[in-house]
């Protein structure tokens, strides 16, 4: 996201301005801080009080341990909430996150459901429904556990496996570094010549050697993008960062030996368009693609109500 573009879409009807800490796509980290000071600029101007909502599902146990001086939390004084997934980087099994509010007047009390058919009065925000504590108490005995200092060393150790991958994969000079040294640990990288074979028959043959390494495109006007991505968890050991690049080594060592793929290239296959002076325009399907979501954005866009962010 671009902060000044966001602030410049806000308006009267606008709930809030949600910024990204670790994008799922490349782990970056939006830059909270400049988004609230545009906003409170606009705030001022306009007499509003458009608020922030920080997503940091991923980022929200990385960013206090790894970069301390980031200013992205209630530090910032729009910030009003912020989401954290305990079983991504707060170290527990899947099904448990978390939601913060700077005050509880930020939480409506119309959001808020009151039931007391337990023996006494319980307000919930979540939907209610019988589940299984295990989440809530693994996480309470991982805080108490690890502590600060626990979890700051297992963070700075994810980010030194990510470094030893993301040099690995430097030195085979096969791939372009996708991701941002700062944010999330994990390293995405596209290959620099994708003539013979892809980022997606990449992936098919690290299966082979017991890795499921995620081959995905871009998100719109950077479809064209085709990464690999490489999260690294607490478990994810130098030892096997160098393996990992060993056997992508050998993964790419096999697809040399393959014949290039059958289907043609979208770099060079191409699509007839209508005559022009008695010729024929060609245009590759890339550009194919980019007008086809041009022109669904331009109907979704005639169909949102006008001044809603």
């Amino acid at each position: 996201m671009d902060p000044r573009k966001a602030v410049e879409m806000v308006d009267e009807n606008t709930i809030c301005v949600a910024a990204i800490l670790g994008s799922t796509l490349n782990g970056e980290f939006e830059d909270v801080k400049l988004l609230n000071d545009l906003l409170v600029e606009k705030n001022k101007e306009t007499g509003w009080d458009t608020p922030i909502h920080v997503d940091a599902a991923s980022g929200g146990f990385i960013a206090p341990f790894l970069y301390p001086d980031l200013e992205w939390d209630f530090r910032l004084p729009l910030v009003k909430s912020i989401n954290v997934s305990g079983h991504k980087y707060g170290l527990v099994y899947a099904g448990i996150g978390w939601v913060i509010w700077r005050n509880k007047e930020d939480l409506p009390d119309e959001l808020i459901f009151h039931i007391n058919y337990l023996g006494a009065d319980q307000p919930t925000f979540t939907l209610n429904f019988s589940k299984g504590s295990s989440q809530v108490i693994a996480q309470y005995y991982q805080l108490i556990r690890l502590g600060f200092e626990g979890y700051q060393n297992v963070m700075e150790n994810c980010r030194e496996n990510a470094t030893v991958l993301k040099e690995g994969l430097e030195k085979t000079g096969r791939f372009n570094i996708v991701s941002k040294d700062n944010g999330v640990p994990l390293v995405a990288f596209s290959l620099k010549d994708n003539s013979r074979h892809d980022e997606f028959e990449v992936s098919e043959y690290l299966r082979r050697f017991g890795w499921i390494v995620p081959a995905y495109t871009m998100p719109p006007d950077a479809q064209h993008i085709t990464v690999l991505r490489v999260v690294v968890r607490e478990d994810f050991s130098r030892t096997l960062a160098e393996r990992l690049v060993m056997d992508i080594q050998k993964a790419l060592h096999e697809l040399d030996a393959l014949p290039p793929k059958i289907t043609a290239k979208v770099s060079v296959t191409t699509v007839e368009a209508t005559p022009v002076n008695g010729g024929v325009v060609k245009k590759s399907v890339i550009e194919t693609q980019r007008e086809i979501t041009t022109a669904w954005k331009k109907l979704v866009m005639a169909r949102k109500t006008n001044g809603v962010c």
